[in-house]
Parts: structure tokens; sequence; C-alpha cells
């Protein structure tokens, strides 16, 4: 409940609820509220304006942005990087380890995942580590994703593969590649990519 959140000095304006915890050596934005049976680990760094939801837990020195949102049962491990206004689908998954065994110590080989500014994980999804998941990207709910993935770029599937383009607002674009949500228009390049060519013209 609302009312189960309270402050901790160690983090002016941070707004915690009383079933989490918080290491040590954490930094966390103000604005930032963090949900029921929580655990953010040491090192980590969680910027402003974020809601981390309810069994979620932020792995050693993970990074994350500014108005970030990670939904229930979300685990980013260390190696993870989120950058501004990502969303994390409830129950999505990030590795951190391409090849596990419970019998073989691994901690040495984690490859990082980036993920860029304002892109969409849906829920259930999985990052394959050591990929790059680009600006406004959206990944289907489900997928799998095994490569890096473009700006722009909608993937779905087992595993992921491109079906279209999304627009910065969240719209899936047409042959006319204008987002029917705010009017911005976007351009494919030669080389496969897409590029915003006119902002959004809706106030």
């Amino acid at each position: 409940m609302a009312d189960q959140l309270s402050t901790d000095p160690r983090f002016p304006g941070v707004r915690i609820h009383e079933s989490s915890y918080v290491d040590d050596q954490v930094m966390i934005g103000e604005g930032t509220v963090i949900w029921h049976f929580s655990h953010v680990l040491r090192g980590a760094s969680i910027g402003k304006n974020c809601s981390i939801a309810q069994n979620a837990m932020i792995g050693i020195n993970v990074s994350i942005g500014n108005g970030c949102r990670i939904q229930n049962n979300v685990s980013i491990y260390e190696g993870a990087i989120l950058e501004d206004d990502v969303f994390c689908g409830p129950s999505c998954v990030f590795t951190n380890v391409v090849n596990p065994r419970a019998f073989i110590p691994r901690k040495t080989e984690l490859r990082p995942t980036l993920v860029k500014r304002g892109a969409t994980i849906g829920a259930n999804a999985t990052i394959v580590c050591g990929h790059t998941v680009g600006r406004y990207a959206f990944i289907a709910a489900g997928a799998v994703v095994a490569t890096d993935v473009t700006d722009f770029s909608l993937m779905a599937g087992v595993p992921a593969k491109r079906i279209g383009w999304m627009s910065r607002a969240g719209a899936r674009l047409g042959a006319d590649l204008i987002c029917p949500l705010d009017g911005s228009h976007y351009q494919e390049t030669e080389s496969g990519f897409l590029e915003e060519i006119r902002q959004s013209v809706v106030p």
C-alpha cells in the first residue's frame, strides 16, 4: 500500500516500500519509487524518476538511467546497462553468461548488455547477454533476442527477428513510415537502418 512507502536518509526524495531491501554503496535518484519485495544490490545505480515494481532484483553494479520502468518479477543481472526511459515488461529476462553450468564458476566471463534510450522489452522476453538493443526498439512479448537490435526495430519470435519498425511514440509504422500517433516521419537508409527525419508535429 502507498502508506507503506517510506523514505531512507541515504536516498533523499526516494520512496522505498518497507518490504524491500537496498544494500549499501547504491545510488538512487530523486523521485524513484521501489515497490514491494524488491532488492537492489551493492554498486547498483538507478536514475531519477524510475519505478521499480514488485519482486524485482537490480544486480551488482547494474546501471539504470532516468525515467525507467521495471515491472514485476524482473531480475537485471551484473553487466546490464539501461539508458534513460527504458521499459522492462513483467518477467522479462536478462542473462549475463552465454553457457552457464551450475558446477562451473563463470563469474569472470560475464558479457555486457546495453539497452539504449527509450527501448521497450515486452513481458517474458529474454535478452541474451553480449548484445545491444537500439534506441526506441520494441521487443515483443516472449521474444528471445540473440543478436544486436537496431534503432526503432520491432522484434518478435524465437529467435527474434525484425518484423517491422516502431516509432519513438510506440506505434508500428506502415509503408509511409509516418507515426499514426504523433505524425513524426522516418526513412530507411541504404544500409537498412531507420532514422527519424521529422519529429512530432503534435505539440
